[in-house]
């Protein structure tokens, strides 16, 4: 039998194509029908009319004046309609007739027919009604009124469900996704990557990051020149990081550089509450990406969906994010291609991401987004500060220094907390202090003046925090201080502030030295007040988190040298360890806490008159920097890179500021020679 040969019907005839039915006809059809209802309606038969309502009054003006060319009385409804004559258009309804149509008229309310009737014959008498004048009894609209009273409610149906079609299937009945096409892809699009307004210009440090993303902007730019060397475009970048390093803002910056579209979704959006949207989903954001390649796909917290696939999955159970997340497997790398198009990904749980993403193929490179150093800090400086009026004290590397371990995101905290503090105080710009103002207040919290304590507790605080400020002092590798308070911040009643220094490699020596100064002020309390309080929680907590990380991974320990006992898996609950193992990891963080907590009370022992000096300093003053404590115990035996640099700086700061005087006395001295003359 031949495949395209006709099958006839009992008729004989051929079968014929018939268009499918369609719901968007009965509504083309209902509206259609409204309208020449209302078209038709009129009593005239023009299509519009332009119409004001006036008073009798004025009715009675315009017929003397000779406007009127028609009055129609109608005696059911009360109501006189004057048609005015064109050359009069303008008078009455202040605008042309090409702006009123034709026939335009005036609506006026009467009491009696006999009464208008009467006037009218008075009007033609004088010669200032020369018109017709007609009764008309039929209610013009009573059927109009009736058709709209009586199809309101299906009008309504008919519009809600229209409406509710078009919010919860996204414009149609047969969508992406089914009736209510909730598969459809929810990523945002922007035609061109430059409409975002962002490229690597407002990117600050991160310069290994951006050497990556530039050849990815050069891929899509210019593809050629890899081809033809045969090498082939990478398909995938994932950008690993702590949260507010900049890794959406270099997803964005690629986008700007390379001037293509940028497809931006998030990946918690895959995932709904119906069974299977999330798969459905994906395959619609990649057939919207292969219509426009080349493009980009970013995909921001990745490991909404991508988080590692369980091994042991419940019997009969339907994992919906397992399904979204093979789906993207599939589109990323499966059978079908994906040409010209560049996915990108930011998570900061790289660790809990499954393996066959981040295999090659699919992410072809991870690129480390880190914290900034403290170049990059004074470039990130550099963009926040521009748009803030600035005091000539402000010194941006001064700041970088400030804010160690801070991210892109907090460096932006920190410049709209200072220009906040500058305006409450009524400043015209902002200064110095109101950086360091801010600074503090990120990082301890906001003053509480208003905080009720004993004078006991005061010195108490006072002996506590004078008992840090002496560790660190004479310890070689404590951090240098910078400044010591006992206002309190948030939930501290106290705090020292220090300027770290920024290494690479930590040594044992310099963490027992840490440790040391995090235990001088319970030790502080223990010698010179007698007793010990909670104002160490947190100083105990940090030491204890830090002992267990020496021995446990860091492998530190006399008992336990070179072993590393760190388990990156996170789903197991198994130690790798032993009990005997634990038990003496437990003896060794006790034996070196306590071995710093002696090694604290015997410094503090041989410099007591000095720390008795600071503590007093600290009651009478509640705020002391390190220009005080060298006052008291002279200068520290030991200098670190951090110290000499803030040294530096402020001799840096203190020729600058005499070099702004000299000038500053040459103009005025130049300005004077000049009125002389």
């Amino acid at each position: 039998m031949e495949k395209n040969k006709i099958q006839n019907r009992p008729g004989g005839g051929p079968k014929m194509n018939m268009p499918k039915f369609n719901m968007n006809w009965i509504y083309f059809v209902a509206i259609l029908t409204l309208v020449l209802l209302y078209m038709t309606s009129n009593s005239d038969g023009s299509v519009a009319h332009t119409a004001t309502e006036s008073t009798y009054s004025d009715f009675k003006i315009f017929v003397g004046r000779g406007y009127a060319e028609k009055i129609v009385v109608n005696k059911t409804q009360n109501i006189l309609k004057m048609y005015v004559k064109p050359e009069h258009v303008r008078d009455v309804f202040h605008k042309g007739i090409d702006q009123t149509g034709q026939n335009p008229y005036v609506s006026v309310e009467i009491g009696s027919a006999d009464q208008v009737e009467q006037f009218i014959e008075a009007a033609r008498a004088d010669s200032t009604f020369t018109g017709t004048y007609s009764y008309d009894n039929q209610r013009e609209s009573d059927f109009f009124n009736s058709l709209l009273y009586n199809g309101l409610f299906f009008v309504f149906i008919i519009a809600m469900w229209i409406f509710l079609m078009r919010r919860m299937g996204g414009g149609g009945f047969a969508g992406g996704g089914g009736i209510f096409s909730v598969g459809k892809s929810k990523a945002q699009m922007y035609e061109k990557g430059g409409d975002l307004g962002i490229t690597f210009k407002d990117v600050a440090g991160q310069a290994g990051a951006k050497q990556e993303m530039q050849e990815i902007v050069d891929f899509l730019k210019n593809p050629q020149k890899y081809t033809d060397l045969g090498g082939k475009i990478p398909k995938g970048a994932l950008l690993v990081g702590p949260p507010g390093t900049g890794k959406t803002l270099l997803a964005k910056a690629v986008a700007g550089e390379a001037g293509v579209p940028f497809f931006s979704m998030s990946g918690s959006d895959f995932v709904e509450m119906f069974v299977g949207v999330g798969a459905s989903r994906v395959r619609d954001l990649f057939q919207q990406a292969k219509s426009k390649a080349p493009c980009i796909i970013f995909i921001d917290e990745i490991d909404a969906v991508g988080r590692a696939r369980s091994k042991n999955p419940a019997m009969g159970g339907n994992d919906e994010r397992e399904n979204t997340l093979n789906a993207l497997l599939t589109e990323m790398d499966g059978f079908g291609t994906n040409s010209g198009i560049i996915t990108l990904a930011a998570t900061n749980r790289a660790d809990m991401l499954d393996s066959a993403l981040l295999r090659a193929g699919r992410f072809d490179r991870q690129i480390h987004v880190d914290l900034p150093d403290l170049n990059e800090r004074t470039e990130v400086f550099k963009v926040h500060l521009k748009p803030l009026k600035l005091d000539e004290s402000v010194d941006i590397e001064f700041l970088a220094r400030q804010t160690p371990g801070f991210s892109g995101a907090d460096i932006a905290n920190v410049c709209n907390e200072a220009a906040l503090i500058a305006a409450r105080y009524n400043r015209e710009k902002v200064g110095k202090q109101d950086f360091l103002d801010a600074v503090d207040r990120i990082i301890g919290g906001l003053e509480k003046k208003t905080k009720v304590m004993t004078e006991q507790e005061k010195r108490s605080i006072a002996i506590h925090e004078a008992g840090h400020a002496t560790i660190s002092w004479f310890t070689e590798f404590a951090n240098p201080l910078v400044k010591v308070s006992i206002v309190p911040r948030g939930q501290a009643l106290g705090a020292a502030w220090y300027l770290p220094e920024e290494r690479v490699l930590q040594t044992k020596e310099a963490m027992l030295d840490e440790m040391c100064s995090l235990l001088g002020g319970r030790a502080a309390e223990e010698l010179f007040i007698g007793h010990i309080s909670t104002g160490a929680m947190n100083d105990l907590e940090r030491t204890t988190k830090q002992a267990y990380g020496m021995i446990a991974y860091a492998g530190m320990s006399d008992k336990l040298p070179n072993v590393c006992y760190y388990n990156n898996q996170e789903y197991q609950f198994q130690r790798p360890y032993s009990e005997s193992t634990a038990r003496v990891m437990d003896e060794e963080v006790l034996r070196m806490v306590n071995e710093q907590y002696e090694r604290a009370k015997a410094i503090l022992t041989e410099h007591k008159d000095g720390h008795a000096q600071l503590a007093q300093l600290l009651v009478d003053r509640e705020v002391i920097f390190a220009d005080d404590v060298e006052r008291i115990f002279g200068k520290r035996p030991w200098t670190s890179r951090a110290e000499e640099l803030l040294e530096a700086q402020m001799r840096a700061d203190a020729e600058r500021m005499a070099a702004e005087r000299e000038r500053q006395l040459a103009e005025q001295e130049t300005k004077e020679e000049e009125k002389k003359a």
